[in-house]
């Protein structure tokens, strides 16, 4: 039944494979649970007050809610899919619910930081260095994610009309507007690459020629961003969530800036508004009279 889920994952619901490997081990976990905890192993006969023993050693473990609840829905989604495929007749996580978790308000780079990072960033003049600027540029210019960026082909780029296409979560497509600074960037970057003998279909690539890997992008980001700006965390994410803010703070419309972000569901852009109130806070207490 698990395989038959997994197939279904990734042919029809064409979920990303780190995303398939994700309800995979979530399934493992619960299934390695239920063989100890019943005397059956099969999954018709799983009910309610086994998840719900499950959750609770999953708690006793440390686990962030965040963490427990994205188990929680990887169950649920199996259980659905058993339903629908007449596989089992009832499905025993309906009434399971998830864990309460504190809203998290996305940290950000100040724009007058960020103008910083820019003017003051120290690469080499040659492919990769250019490369690793270009990444930045994207990032922060975009608000792409990581998986969207190391899939970006050189044909996705369109500079006549100043635009990127980006394929997202569920590979669902999205034009994204290139600002002047990553046009620039990119023509720069993909004339040394012309020049010192690189040939790839995708825009980024390491310094053997091959399609780049999440954890340089990381390293990359990580590098330059800890040199020139003080955060507690420095990863790409943090970049898009600056994006969001900036356009936020300036004025920008949250439907558009939740179709940038690609985003499903406005509910995950409006996190972004506690950052804009924040700084309407901060605008208050400078500038009124009686603050």
């Amino acid at each position: 039944m698990k395989g038959r889920f997994i197939k279904y994952l990734r042919f029809e619901k064409r979920l990303s494979e780190n995303t398939v490997i994700s309800y995979e081990t979530d399934l493992n976990q619960f299934l390695s649970f239920y063989k100890e905890y019943s005397t059956s192993q099969k999954i018709e006969k799983v009910d309610k007050r086994t998840i719900r023993s499950w959750i609770v050693k999953l708690s006793l473990s440390n686990l962030s809610a965040k963490s427990i609840n994205r188990k929680i829905a990887s169950l649920k989604s199996f259980f659905k899919f058993l339903v629908k495929r007449d596989l089992i007749k009832k499905n025993p996580s309906s009434h399971v619910t998830s864990l309460k978790t504190d809203q998290r308000i996305p940290t950000f780079i100040k724009e007058k930081d960020i103008n910083f990072l820019f003017k003051n960033i120290d690469v080499k003049e040659d492919c990769t260095g250019q490369r690793d600027l270009l990444i930045l540029e994207l990032l922060y210019g975009t608000g792409i994610r990581i998986s969207e960026l190391i899939n970006i082909k050189i044909s996705d780029i369109n500079f006549a009309k100043k635009e990127i296409k980006v394929i997202g979560k569920r590979s669902k497509e999205r034009i994204i507007p290139l600002h002047n600074n990553a046009i620039y960037q990119t023509k720069k970057y993909l004339q040394l690459a012309e020049k010192e003998g690189y040939e790839n279909q995708y825009l980024l690539f390491t310094k053997k020629g091959e399609k780049i890997y999440p954890m340089l992008i990381n390293r990359i980001v990580k590098k330059h961003l800890s040199t020139l700006i003080k955060s507690k965390k420095y990863n790409p994410h943090l970049l898009r969530h600056t994006f969001a803010t900036h356009i936020l703070n300036k004025g920008g419309d949250l439907n558009s800036i939740k179709d940038l972000l690609g985003h499903s569901s406005l509910a995950a852009t409006q996190v972004y508004t506690h950052n804009s109130i924040e700084k309407l806070k901060e605008t208050f207490n400078s500038s009124h009279p009686r603050a």
